[in-house]
């Protein structure tokens, strides 16, 4: 967002530096017509928010420096806001911040705001505040003229139908929107056309089933974009892990007869998709599991499986048992970096998914420990050759997801009361320190081994080698002699342990490389 403020005022300030004679140019707008001088955006809602957001920004900025003109109260009355009447709304869930913050400067504390959508529109309101204490009176002057005066060409459309063809021709060209809207829009239009008597009925639905959505897209959308919940969608309505172009198999079945049949089971399924995903979302913050499930990767799989368990209603010790086990064969995928695909490995049991996760959980259970060619690339043989060797930078990610759950199986063995596992998010950037750092300290009271060919190709870039740390504390220890790192190794159990380790000569070699290392290899073969 930040970004995209930027750079509407970067180009309003370029224009009025350049010679340009001609109005500003906001660009397209398409509009549905609803009666009254009122009309529903149909395509353009981010670029006028953010030139009302600019606005009223601007016209604050200048009432803190003097009385607005008369002139200048028309432009507010007919822009903003006359007397009680806003000239403009947002979203529903948004639009009360909106008014109050934006229009009405009512400030909210913060972290009151419930929605992504809604921090977006303070940030972008706060950007422009900021940028515009730095600017003089006579060009603040000049930027609510050229906005004033700006051109734009619209397209007004009078019936729902007519509106969203138009939505849907537009944008086959140019910038695509989202493919959540173009099968939004696919939607109400075949429903429009082919919906006879029950047109009103289900258009209500949709709408209704699609403000839910949206509601839960500014919940989500840091979390998971909103095409890729419709592209999770398709495989758990299709109940195949195969699933992949959602344009194409959406218009296939909307050009079959049971279209609004389908219509309104895929808005459902969308619907609940979005809930699920919220759910799972809230969960991560609290659940482990369910973290170092989502930081595995392979959302492709592991999401589809979430809102199954979502949607059958499974009790949250299953689901912790499930992310569990789907987390840790992720992360084995990515240690081991087969070429084989999961997908053809977990499809019957995700189709088999409904009540239980018995299947799933013996069928993971099963590609870790069979030598069967067609299933074996995962299995502890795979994972032990893979974990041996040097980690290369490309690698440094799936390390530091490794030393973290190593980190919680060190607070989980340590086994007193009262000591949670740690979460991924509750460390500041984390960081892959070598302890023996890669270049050479060159004091020889350093406390590291000899950097020989030897110990750089076989030592060096091994697990054993890595620490977790924050971001901060990397930075302060840098390229220090091991002394200094290792008094303040005193934070995280495993920084405990190195200093553990060498109570009794304060040298980090690599003897202790190669035990630290045999440590992690034991907690990696038993517990992923």
């Amino acid at each position: 967002m930040k970004k995209q403020v930027n750079t509407f005022l970067a180009d309003l300030q370029d224009y009025l530096r350049s010679e340009v004679k001609t109005p500003y140019y906001f660009g397209h707008f398409l509009y549905e017509e609803k009666g009254e001088a009122k009309y529903a955006i149909i395509d353009g809602q981010q670029r006028l928010t953010t030139i009302i957001i600019f606005v009223s920004a601007l016209f604050n900025s200048i009432m803190r420096e003097r009385d607005l003109t008369e002139k200048e109260e028309e432009i507010f009355e007919s822009m903003i806001k006359r007397k009680s009447s806003y000239k403009f709304s947002t979203v529903q869930y948004d639009n009360q911040l909106f008014r109050d913050y934006v229009i009405d400067n009512i400030k909210k504390d913060h972290y009151g705001i419930e929605t992504a959508s809604g921090k977006r529109i303070v940030e972008a309101y706060d950007y422009f505040i900021d940028k515009l204490r730095l600017v003089e009176l006579s060009q603040k002057e000049a930027l609510l003229h050229a906005v004033v005066h700006a051109s734009c060409t619209t397209h007004i459309v009078h019936k729902e139908a007519e509106a969203i063809q138009m939505f849907i021709f537009q944008n086959d060209r140019g910038k695509k929107p989202s493919n959540l809207e173009v099968i939004k829009a696919l939607f109400m239009y075949n429903i429009h056309i082919y919906g006879g008597e029950d047109t009103d009925a289900l258009i209500q639905e949709v709408k209704s089933r699609f403000e839910d959505i949206y509601r839960s897209i500014s919940c989500i959308e840091n979390f998971v974009n909103e095409d890729a919940v419709l592209a999770h969608t398709l495989k758990v309505y299709f109940n195949s892990l195969w699933e992949e172009n959602s344009i194409e198999k959406i218009n296939t079945e909307i050009n079959k007869p049971t279209r609004l049949v389908f219509i309104q089971n895929f808005t459902l399924a969308l619907h609940r998709s979005f809930i699920n995903l919220s759910h799972l979302n809230k969960d991560q913050k609290e659940n482990v599991e369910i973290e170092a499930a989502l930081l595995s990767g392979r959302h492709e799989i592991v999401l589809p499986f979430f809102i199954k368990a979502y949607s059958n209603n499974l009790v949250p010790m299953e689901i912790e048992q499930l992310a569990k086990s789907l987390g840790d064969l992720i992360l084995r995928d990515r240690i081991i970096r087969t070429r084989a695909d999961l997908r053809s490995r977990l499809n019957d049991v995700f189709k088999d998914f409904t009540s239980s996760i018995e299947q799933i959980i013996n069928q993971i259970e099963y590609l870790k420990k069979t030598t069967v060619w067609w299933d074996a690339y995962w299995n502890d043989d795979m994972l032990k050759n893979a974990v041996e060797g040097n980690w290369e930078s490309n690698l440094h990610g799936t390390a530091k997801i490794i030393l973290w759950k190593y980190e919680n199986y060190l607070i989980e063995k340590e086994g007193k009361a009262g000591y949670a596992p740690i979460k991924y998010s509750s460390i500041i950037k984390p960081h892959l320190e070598h302890i023996a750092p890669q270049t050479e300290n060159e004091d020889v009271a350093a406390g590291y081994d000899t950097y020989d060919e030897d110990f750089k190709n076989k030592y060096l870039l091994t697990l054993g080698n890595f620490l977790l740390l924050s971001a901060p504390h990397n930075e302060s220890i840098g390229n220090r002699p091991f002394e200094i790192k290792r008094n303040s190794y005193n934070q995280l159990r495993q920084q405990r342990e190195i200093q553990q380790m060498t109570e009794n000569d304060h040298i980090w070699n690599r003897i202790k490389i190669g035990e630290r290392k045999d440590k992690i290899m034991n907690f990696i073969l038993h517990n992923i």
